[in-house]
């Protein structure tokens, strides 16, 4: 009886292991599709544009009245923060700012585009992406805090 209760405990725990597996794995697949898309939208759309139509690199902020020197410095930020989002071994501090300024960032978007054109696809544009970026966020938090 002493065996059947151990191989049971047994069965019991890898089961048990292989869910917490398989609930690892569904947090990274998620955590690393948001991340992709922020990495991509937050940072390599506006750097690129930057690199090869430099022309176009105040086409989003020049509307709203923005100088010129402030689109630039945004896509140098943005950049730099999804770097730190993306890349695994960032320290948590240095990340948390990052998911902050991009939060800023999508935050003050959104405001610019109420205030000044109120055109409300412009308005939603930046509230999705930021849900976007709070899955990420959210995400990141859940795999390391189960290691």
């Amino acid at each position: 009886m002493a065996g059947y209760l151990k191989q049971f405990r047994e069965v019991r725990r890898n089961k048990e292991h292989q869910l917490v597996i398989k609930e690892m794995k569904k947090n990274k697949i998620i955590f690393w599709a948001a991340t992709i898309f922020i990495v991509l939208w937050e940072g390599i759309m506006p750097l690129g544009t930057l690199l090869f139509a430099p022309e176009y690199a105040t086409v989003g902020t020049e509307p709203l009245g923005y100088p010129d020197y402030f689109a630039y410095t945004l896509i140098i930020c943005k950049a730099l923060g999804v770097i730190a989002i993306s890349y695994p071994k960032t320290p948590a501090k240095l990340k948390e700012w990052a998911y902050a300024g991009l939060t800023f960032n999508l935050i003050y978007a959104f405001i610019s585009h109420a205030f000044v054109d109120q055109n409300v696809t412009y308005m939603a544009l930046p509230l999705i992406v930021l849900a976007i970026l709070a899955v990420s966020y959210i995400y990141n938090d859940k795999i390391y805090a189960n290691g």
